[in-house]
């Protein structure tokens, strides 16, 4: 595994030389601090000073560098948290590999994030008592997680779960099947388990389960097809006029999900285009632009399409942010009417950008605009 404290922290500041060594400073006692926690203790208070860091940042930094910057470092935690368990249950990785899926797989994590990951362990021997023995490992790396802020997955995603914990093997057959199946929940495990990013351990074994499906994939315009209808499935919330629809009932009525109802439609039409070109790509910027780089896509759309993602990533982490400081749970909703005149039509443009990406996914996939 690479060590993510080799991300350029300070590159992503830009001009802005006074933040970028305040956070330089700030973040020099939390690298050997981390690197020294060897208890649940210690890394609690790691993970508070990593939030603390993060937040520190949301003013001096652009989203697409934010995002990875915060998965960087969640990175950082994650694997010293899988450190410290392993001393302690005298385990070693060198036939398993510790995978991220979700935001983290795409190192497009924001301020809330919940666990999303599992474990691939290598072929051979008993597959059942491989994972008799990594399971009772695996959920205590999710519970010290919990403990460290990461909130359990509430649909039991998590590698202490014996569904996301398999063999290679088993792996390529449950995505076989998958595709094969393309109903609504597969296609929906799908777009959570195609995310995924190698964390610690032998990191050959995500490789290779990737190589694998990037070439199956590519050769599926059926899935492909499925996915992409899949994807189409919400609509960007732009009334006939061009102007916004916004909830009318839940929670959080007169507001739009900013996750839901507008990051997803990138992240959904970027996974499909990453797919069918064959890419091994997670994040979503990079997919785009490897799409672009095999001709699927021009590439002046693309641009245009990731600084529409990123503007609304930003302002994602300013509501999660600023709902935080007011004593909420932090959450993704946004009252268009209550942003300044700029943010309001950045945010409207950025919306019609997604619609533009899901026309282009409906014209390639589904023949139709």
């Amino acid at each position: 595994m690479q060590d993510t404290f080799n991300f350029d922290f300070a590159a992503v500041f830009g001009a802005d030389a006074a933040a970028a060594q305040a956070f330089s400073r700030e973040l020099e006692p939390v690298r050997r601090g981390l690197g020294e926690a060897r208890d649940g203790a210690s890394l609690q208070k790691m993970a508070a000073a990593i939030r603390a860091l993060q937040r520190s940042a949301l003013d001096h930094v652009p989203a697409h560098s934010l995002t990875r910057m915060i998965s960087a470092l969640n990175d950082a935690l994650t694997q010293q948290v899988i450190e410290v368990v392993c001393a302690g249950m005298r385990e070693d990785a060198s036939d398993w590999c510790w995978i991220a899926l979700g935001s983290e797989g795409r190192q497009e994590q924001t301020f809330s994030s919940d666990q999303d990951n599992g474990i691939i362990f290598r072929n051979g021997g008993n597959a059942d008592a491989q994972r008799e023995r990594l399971l009772p490992l695996a959920l205590h790396i999710n519970l010290m997680l919990a403990d460290c802020g990461f909130t359990l997955c509430r649909g039991n995603i998590m590698a202490s779960n014996p569904e996301c914990c398999l063999s290679q093997r088993e792996w390529s057959a449950r995505f076989s099947e998958w595709m094969i199946e393309g109903d609504t929940q597969a296609l929906l495990n799908a777009s959570i388990f195609f995310d995924f990013r190698a964390l610690y351990g032998d990191g050959e074994l995500e490789r290779s389960l990737g190589a694998w499906l990037a070439v199956i994939a590519a050769d599926n315009p059926r899935f492909l097809l499925q996915m992409s209808a899949n994807a189409l499935r919400r609509d960007a919330p732009l009334g006939l006029l061009g102007g916004f629809v916004l909830e009318k009932g839940g929670e959080f009525p007169g507001t739009i999900d900013l996750k839901l109802r507008a990051a997803t439609l990138f992240v959904d039409a970027a996974r499909v285009f990453a797919l069918a070109c064959g890419s091994r790509a997670s994040n979503t910027a990079d997919r785009l632009r490897q799409a672009a780089h095999g001709r699927q896509l021009q590439e002046d759309e693309v641009e245009k399409w990731i600084k529409a993602f990123h503007f609304i990533e930003m302002l994602r982490l300013k509501r999660q942010q600023a709902s935080e400081a007011h004593g909420q749970a932090m959450h993704n909703h946004i009252d268009p009417n209550r942003l300044e005149a700029g943010e309001r039509h950045a945010l409207l443009d950025a919306l019609h950008q997604a619609r533009a990406l899901q026309k282009r996914l409906a014209q390639a996939y589904l023949g139709s605009g």
